[in-house]
C-alpha cells in the first residue's frame, strides 16, 4: 500500500483502476480507507456531495449526468446510494448501450441550468432531482415525499424553484399527484424544522 505521501496524489475516491483490490482491502483493514458504495476513500475525506458524485461516477466509464435516486443521495436526500445507479443524458445525445444491471441511462429534456458539476462530475440540481422524483410513478408516494422532505430541509428557496419547474410543465403525466406529493413534503419539512432540524450526513 502506498504511504500517505503517495495517497495524497490519488483521487479522493479510489477504485480498482487506481489500486489493486487486495491493496484497497488491506488499506481498509489498516484504517486508512473506508468503503463507500463501490469505491474507497481516505478515512479523513469529508463526506461531501462531490465525494458522493465521484463514487457514483465509478459505475460508468464515460461522462454522464447523475439523476433521480442517485442524485438524491448525492444531495443528502438518502442515507445510502441506490443499488442501481441512475444516469441521464440530454435528448439527442449519442450514447452506446451499457449492458450492466447496476446502471440505468435514459434520455431526458434537460436544460443547462438543471445540472451542476461537483468535482468534475455532472449531477442534476436539487430542484431538478426533486422534480423528477415527485413525478416518478414507479416510486411510492411515501418514498418520494420522504426524499423531497430531506432535500427541502436545508434549502429555503428550493420549494419555489420546484414549483417554477412545474409551472413550465403544465401538460405532463401525473402532474396532480406530483404536486400533492410536493405539498406533503413541504408540510413535513416545515414540521421537521420546528423539531429535530436537518438530518446529518452519514456514511
Amino acid at each position: 500500500m502506498p504511504q500517505h505521501g503517495d495517497m495524497a496524489r490519488l483521487p479522493a475516491v479510489l477504485g480498482t483502476d487506481d489500486l489493486p483490490l487486495a491493496e484497497l482491502c488491506a488499506a481498509r483493514i489498516d484504517g486508512e480507507l473506508f468503503t463507500i458504495d463501490e469505491g474507497w476513500a481516505p478515512i479523513d475525506e469529508p463526506d461531501l456531495p462531490s465525494l458522493r458524485a465521484a463514487v457514483i461516477a465509478l459505475r460508468v466509464s464515460r461522462p454522464l449526468i447523475i439523476e433521480r435516486l442517485s442524485a438524491a443521495w448525492v444531495h443528502d436526500g438518502l442515507d445510502s446510494p441506490p443499488r442501481t445507479a441512475q444516469f441521464c443524458v440530454p435528448h439527442g445525445s449519442r450514447i452506446a448501450v451499457i449492458a450492466d444491471r447496476r446502471v440505468t441511462i435514459r434520455e431526458v429534456a434537460l436544460t443547462d441550468d438543471e445540472f451542476i458539476e461537483l468535482g468534475g462530475v455532472r449531477c442534476t440540481t436539487p430542484a431538478r432531482t426533486a422534480f423528477d422524483l415527485l413525478r416518478e410513478a414507479a416510486l411510492p408516494d411515501v418514498d418520494s415525499e420522504r426524499i423531497v422532505t430531506r432535500l427541502l430541509a436545508a434549502r429555503p428557496r428550493l420549494e419555489g424553484q420546484i414549483r417554477e419547474r412545474f409551472d413550465l410543465a403544465r401538460r405532463m403525466p401525473y402532474r396532480a399527484r406530483a404536486l400533492a406529493r410536493l405539498d406533503h413534503a413541504v408540510e413535513a419539512a416545515s414540521a421537521n424544522s420546528a423539531g429535530s432540524g436537518q438530518p446529518s450526513l452519514t456514511r
